[in-house]
């Protein structure tokens, strides 16, 4: 399959769970891969390692989405190392719960800043790189559009602003044929919220299909929105969650 050949993509947070399935997607389907990191080198390196041995370039680049300083230089260094960004992925996010009281400042600002704001800051530093035709993904939540259950509030909003971020830069990137949307994942089987985890009966009774994704599935999704299936998708905001919200 190589629907994506002679594309580069950059996907933040791509060491990891649902990021390393796309990352590991995009470079089945023949694109040429940059992706972000935090903490996990050994990680990262083992990715790219499994990228070149397919034959695709590949480039680890330790970022903190927090921090803007970080998105404009993971950009441009990828953007150096590929030649250009076809496909932006804004995959990197961190979650955490609680009563809207017991948040501090500190929280807040996290999480606005890396659910929220970097996903922004990456796109506008990419599109000097991104060629007419590019697409931009993001990975939102469908907490984003229902909130299911107490204590999520903070981590909803900083979700559900990608929607509206979604939409006004379909408008704004349309004329130059640059494809923008938002995947909303349900419940997916990560670390972060593992399907054998506590919680996890809760969340698996709210889906149609009794059952937990898998990060492939939400890899697909993406990978059908980067290639020449999604030409004609601009603007949308896409629910792989098994039906939580249905």
């Amino acid at each position: 399959m190589t629907e994506l050949a002679d594309k580069t993509a950059l996907v933040t947070g791509g060491s990891r769970g649902i990021g390393a399935a796309i990352v590991a997607a995009l470079a089945a389907a023949g694109a040429d891969i940059a992706f972000t990191y935090t903490a996990s080198a050994d990680k990262a390196a083992a990715i790219v390692r499994q990228i070149e041995a397919q034959g695709r370039r590949a480039l680890a680049i330790k970022a903190d989405s927090a921090d803007p300083g970080d998105i404009a230089k993971a950009v441009r260094t990828a953007a150096d190392a590929l030649g250009r960004i076809d496909i932006l992925v804004n995959n990197a996010g961190i979650a955490f719960g609680g009563a809207p009281e017991s948040h501090s400042l500190e929280e807040v600002d996290r999480m606005l800043a890396v659910n929220t704001r970097a996903p922004f800051l990456a796109v506008q530093a990419v599109l000097p790189h991104m060629p007419d035709g590019g697409r931009i993904i993001t990975i939102g939540s469908c907490l984003g559009e229902v909130v299911r259950f107490p204590g999520l509030t903070l981590y909803a909003m900083s979700k559900a602003a990608l929607t509206g971020m979604t939409r006004g830069l379909a408008r704004d990137l349309g004329p130059r044929r640059i494809t923008v949307n938002v995947v909303q994942p349900g419940p997916v089987d990560t670390d972060m919220n593992p399907a054998d985890s506590e919680r996890a009966k809760g969340q698996q009774a709210l889906t149609a299909i009794g059952r937990y994704g898998k990060p492939d599935e939400i890899a697909a999704m993406v990978r059908l929105l980067a290639g020449p299936g999604g030409t004609y998708v601009t603007g949308a905001q896409i629910a792989v969650d098994g039906g939580t919200n249905a």
